[in-house]
């Protein structure tokens, strides 16, 4: 009568989150990499911020790199977007945009529901330490990427039968990385 095959429980997308930000709040390890709430007003938890003190004996060493990580709706069956606030130089990062690209991240190229923001934090201080990362030339130091929001505003005018020019509206448009 009972099913026989292991059954699995499906942690709802919130408890999961409210799991993920109890934890982020202790605090991880030894202390350099750390994570939270950007907006305790979001009712969605969607925004995150992250914190990677960098790995001792590589370049990164010392620097203190902050993140965004956004857990969209479909978060954990798919990853948050992770973007890297200040600049680095890393195999995995594009470096007008400061976002991880999952195609160069393995972790969030093959991502599992079971990983966490904290195991993306972590595996991204790892691959700070990897060959082809550790000794990559950086930025100065505390330098933060400008892409967080361009903005264009364009404003149209049409004369009127009178011979004047009015304004007709403002087209504005906004893209948020």
């Amino acid at each position: 009568m009972g099913s026989e095959g292991s059954s699995r429980v499906v942690v709802p997308r919130n408890f999961r989150l409210l799991e993920e930000l109890e934890r982020g709040e202790k605090g991880i390890g030894d202390g350099t990499v750390s994570y939270g709430m950007d907006d305790a007003d979001d009712v969605y938890m969607q925004s995150w911020t992250g914190t990677i003190i960098g790995p001792p004996n590589t370049v990164h060493e010392g620097r203190i790199y902050q993140l965004k990580l956004f857990c969209g709706k479909d978060y954990p069956d798919n990853p948050p977007s992770v973007r890297f606030q200040t600049r680095i130089n890393m195999s995995c990062v594009n470096q007008e945009t400061g976002v991880v690209e999952p195609s160069l991240f393995p972790m969030l190229a093959a991502w599992k529901r079971e990983y966490t923001m904290e195991d993306i934090l972590m595996q991204l201080k790892k691959e700070m330490m990897s060959p082809q990362n550790r000794k990559l030339a950086q930025p100065s130091e505390g330098q933060v990427l400008n892409s967080q929001m361009n903005a264009t505003v364009i404003c149209l005018w049409t004369g009127n039968e009178d011979g004047r020019v009015e304004q007709k509206g403002i087209v504005l448009r906004c893209c948020i990385l």
